[in-house]
């Protein structure tokens, strides 16, 4: 029988390597963050090195998350990034045919795009998985 009166304790192993992931996974939405704050004022953006600095963060650091809830939320930054730079080389067109309609595309993925970083990463905060819909 077991005894319900002692606390369960989770392996000091894998204690630490979710604080480790817990770490890096704020590391990498925070510099989403930045990115995707800058795009959307005008004159602020901070340039594709950070957004390129999360992308291989999570690249090195998805197979650690193997098996937890942080997979879910290396495959979403993954993911949006990807997706986000598919529609922007989409949509560069617009902006040497007509500058308005450029904008206006650019604007909407900046906005998705912000949307699922700050979504990302309130659920990470709650210790969450993140769906995995894009």
């Amino acid at each position: 029988m077991q005894d319900f009166t002692t606390p369960l304790i989770p392996d000091q192993a894998q204690l630490e390597k979710m604080q480790s992931l817990n770490t890096v996974g704020t590391i990498s939405y925070v510099l989403h963050l930045l990115v995707a704050v800058g795009a959307m004022i005008p004159g602020g953006q901070m340039g594709p090195v950070l957004l390129i600095a999360a992308l291989i963060l999570d690249m090195l650091n998805r197979d650690k998350a193997a098996g937890t809830w942080h997979a879910s939320h290396f495959r979403w930054r993954i993911r949006t990034v990807l997706i986000a730079a598919a529609l922007y080389l989409v949509t560069v067109p617009l902006w040497f045919l007509f500058l308005v309609p450029g904008w206006m595309a650019w604007t909407v993925i900046s906005i998705w795009f912000l949307y699922r970083i700050v979504t990302g990463f309130m659920a990470m905060n709650k210790g969450q998985e993140i769906g995995t819909k894009t």
